[in-house]
């Protein structure tokens, strides 16, 4: 959703509809469960984090989920694309500051205690350079919550229409988070519960390639792995590092000298 323009023409992102995206948002396990995720980092690490900028906010679910749960947090995101930035404003309000900006082109120096990208690296040609444009928002001690997909195994043409660049080995996210800047708090996989199921999705063989059928989950299955990823969280709390899983979640830090 945060792509750059200074990828030549390459494009950065898929062509779904802005209202699919929305309908899925709202329902779909996948997104509710991230966030629940993300929300529990951001208290668990920066409990006293008083600004926010969603880097990608594409639709504006995240934020908005955000000012719900956390409405002390003074909040803002920015994303590429004009026409997702005004479906975010419409959902947002005037109350949320909204900019249209890259990752290679942020207007903040030095000023939100936390900045979100979830799942927007993968998008970019030159990832390192996203990341220490993220380091280059933050304050001194300020917190970076990270979301890719994982595992280049599970690549597909899924991959392919969502305009990825890479799926992400453990290792290799956090050499890249380390050689922008940034100290590592936290890095675990998750989606593990159901990492077989997409397995078995990703690489079965279509005769006709669906790209929104990942946004439609019937509801009893959507239940179901639901309950499944709240033990699944519930085992991220208690500290345990999941070896695998579709996704990984990073917590970062700015050294308070940077």
């Amino acid at each position: 959703m945060f792509g750059s323009r200074a990828q030549g023409e390459k494009t950065t992102d898929a062509a779904y509809l802005d209202d699919e995206i929305r309908a899925a948002e709202v329902r779909h396990v996948w997104f509710r469960a991230r966030f629940q995720l993300v929300r529990w980092m951001l208290r668990r690490h920066f409990p006293d984090a008083k600004t926010l900028l969603d880097a990608g906010c594409g639709t504006g679910f995240v934020l908005e989920e955000l000012r719900r749960a956390e409405p002390s947090l003074v909040l803002a995101g920015c994303d590429v694309r004009l026409e997702t930035l005004a479906a975010a404003r419409r959902r947002l309000g005037d109350d949320v500051v909204l900019i249209a900006a890259d990752t290679f082109a942020l207007p903040y120096e030095s000023e939100f205690d936390i900045v979100t990208a979830l799942d927007v690296i993968e998008h970019v040609d030159d990832d390192r350079a996203a990341l220490v444009a993220l380091l280059k928002v933050l304050k001194p001690g300020g917190g970076l919550i990270l979301t890719v997909p994982q595992h280049q195994w599970l690549w597909s043409e899924v991959d392919d229409f969502s305009c990825h660049r890479r799926r992400y080995a453990r290792s290799d996210l956090e050499a890249k988070v380390r050689r922008a800047g940034f100290d590592i708090l936290r890095c675990t996989s998750f989606f593990a519960v159901t990492l077989p199921l997409l397995a078995a999705s990703r690489l079965r063989r279509r005769r006709a390639f669906d790209p929104a059928a990942e946004l439609k989950i019937p509801a009893v299955l959507n239940e179901g792995l639901a309950g499944l990823l709240e033990v699944e969280r519930w085992l991220v709390k208690l500290g345990l590092s999941l070896p695998f899983g579709s996704s990984l979640i990073l917590v970062g830090r700015k050294p308070l000298a940077a």
